[in-house]
């Protein structure tokens, strides 16, 4: 690859994007302010709005640079000075969203920046009339049918232009893209790290590579730049896979080290908590953020996937109307009313803001995995099927979408389909005792008792979230005639039940005391039976068993 021999090559960007450190050094945080404004301008130029508004708002939350230390614009190289006119005009249409008209404008220009607008223009004009024409003409459900039809073009191009080593860090990204709708993953990751070696300070490139990537064993084999910008990533990809105290300690450390004002950083960790489960510490970063940014627009779907998990309606309700003010025609509002409608078991109004948020972007995951799920509420298996086959084609590692599609092949009693998507969910989520109880579940019913027993066992032992998994164990117990084994179990739920301090009802106490009742009985320990069938009079269900 000609990834590291090209660093170098950084300065044919915009004549002098100034090289990186070779290393993870935070000490000298005025430069990478400096690093962070010469991005987002360059980003900005290329039309490359989301990484610019990244390494903005990063920039911001770094202390403020005196004059004395303001980078001037990089000076124009000879051929930016021939292409200036055409990629002025060609600028201003690309902003107002007329692709065709730029990219007619830039053809022949030589310089990289408006090359690189040309191409880009092209690539986002195909992408426009894809998503058009999957508006116009067909349903959500049937999106993956449509194709952008400049992507072939593109490819060839690009290669060509690869092969002669003419790309730069931009170049780079962009035929990543392209490889990477195309398919043709393999190539695009080889592309998109020698992207990250040729201009490290491009968050674009390195959040495709995110998207790629499915395990930490293939992050340990790619050759990755040794800058400051991989701590990002490397918090940014645990947090995709999963990994959560890695993600959580690397976030503290670049909060550490002076990025402690950063609202990107402060909703990455948000998002972490929510991932593994931890609703009130999601729940007071995400208000705080609210506070510090309130007309913050990103993450405030997964803010209202707490709120519904909590069923605190009012304050869903605020949301939901605050962020209409705010943008009614973003993904993420539109997911928002849709989780308001979901809580309140408006099914039917949920789906179509689900969809709404689809037509807005085809390749928004949550809004996918959030549509099955009211499919399923509306026993609608087979467009919830479609949903969540969706969402794993945007994202493989959805474990939500894996879950879901378990559930709804449980619905249809297809057990072996069953068992394959709980298994890949537990992959995703191997502590979440959710999967392991749904895994323990579908071996019961495949009559495969042992596996059953391990899964309700490892629920158990990561820490039951729905205090069934020893129930579930005690009755396998029961099932096998070890009566022995299955009183451990019962007394094991019971002093759990009793240990958490929450006033819950549980269904299943009443079992258990009865169960143990009758064990005691059997084993002539009339103190503990008396106690125990004492217990089960409180209950409307064994009290006169009991007495």
């Amino acid at each position: 690859m000609a990834a590291s021999s090209s660093i170098v090559s950084v300065a044919a960007t915009a004549s002098s994007v100034p090289v990186l450190p070779s290393s993870c050094d935070f000490s000298n945080l005025r430069e990478i302010k400096k690093q962070l404004l010469l991005i987002a301008g360059l980003t900005r130029e290329r039309g490359l709005l989301h990484s610019s508004k990244w390494s903005a708002e990063l920039a911001f939350s770094l202390p403020a640079l005196p004059l004395s230390e303001l980078q001037p614009p990089p000076p124009i190289t000879e051929e930016d000075a021939q292409d200036m006119d055409a990629y002025t005009l060609a600028k201003a249409y690309f902003d107002v969203k007329e692709y065709d008209r730029a990219a007619h404008f830039l053809h022949g220009c030589n310089s990289k920046k408006a090359y690189f607008l040309y191409m880009y223009s092209r690539y986002l004009s195909g992408e426009k009339k894809k998503d058009d024409e999957t508006v116009d003409s067909l349903g959500p459900l049937e999106k993956g049918q449509v194709k952008n039809e400049a992507l072939r073009e593109l490819r060839v191009e690009l290669s060509k232009k690869h092969q002669a080593r003419e790309l730069d860090g931009f170049g780079l990204y962009l035929y990543g893209v392209v490889l990477r709708k195309l398919d043709l993953v393999k190539e695009a990751i080889d592309v998109f790290v020698e992207a990250t070696h040729v201009l490290p300070l491009h968050w674009g490139a390195w959040l495709e590579l995110c998207n790629l990537i499915t395990d930490k064993e293939m992050l340990k084999f790619l050759s990755l730049p040794d800058t400051w910008m991989k701590e990002f990533f490397l918090a940014h990809i645990y947090t995709e896979l999963q990994l959560i105290e890695e993600a959580l300690q690397k976030y503290q450390n670049l909060i550490d080290v002076g990025f402690s004002k950063s609202s990107y950083i402060v909703s990455q960790i948000a998002v972490a908590y929510h991932n593994i489960r931890d609703i009130d510490k999601a729940l007071s970063i995400f208000n705080e953020l609210r506070k510090q940014d309130p007309y913050r627009i990103e993450n405030m779907d997964t803010f209202s996937n707490l709120l519904y998990v909590r069923s605190m309606k009012s304050e869903l309700s605020y949301l939901a109307h605050n962020l209409c003010e705010i943008d009614k025609y973003r993904v993420e509002t539109c997911c928002v009313i849709g989780n308001y409608y979901s809580l309140r078991s408006q099914h039917e109004k949920a789906a179509l803001y689900f969809q709404r948020a689809l037509k807005l972007n085809p390749r928004y995951l949550g809004a996918w995995t959030l549509m099955g799920h009211e499919y399923m509420e509306m026993k609608n298996t087979s467009a919830a099927i479609q949903a969540y086959r969706h969402a794993i084609e945007v994202n493989k590692r959805d474990y939500r979408a894996w879950y879901g599609l378990g559930q709804t092949y449980e619905i249809l009693k297809m057990p072996f389909y069953c068992l394959y998507y709980y298994r890949r969910a537990h992959q995703l989520r191997p502590n979440d005792s959710r999967m392991l109880v749904a895994l323990g579940e579908c071996y019961e019913k495949l009559n495969q008792l042992v596996e059953a027993k391990k899964c309700y066992w490892r629920a158990y032992a990561v820490g039951d979230v729905e205090k069934m998994a020893l129930v579930k164990l005690a009755k396998l117990h029961e099932q096998l005639t070890e009566s022995e084994q299955a009183a451990q179990c019962y007394i094991k739920y019971i002093q759990d039940i009793y240990s958490c301090g929450e006033i819950v009802e549980h269904l299943e106490e009443s079992t258990a005391f009865r169960y143990l009742a009758q064990y005691y009985f059997k084993c002539k320990l009339w103190d503990e039976a008396s106690a125990c069938a004492q217990k089960c009079c409180a209950f409307n269900d064994t009290r006169e068993e009991a007495e």
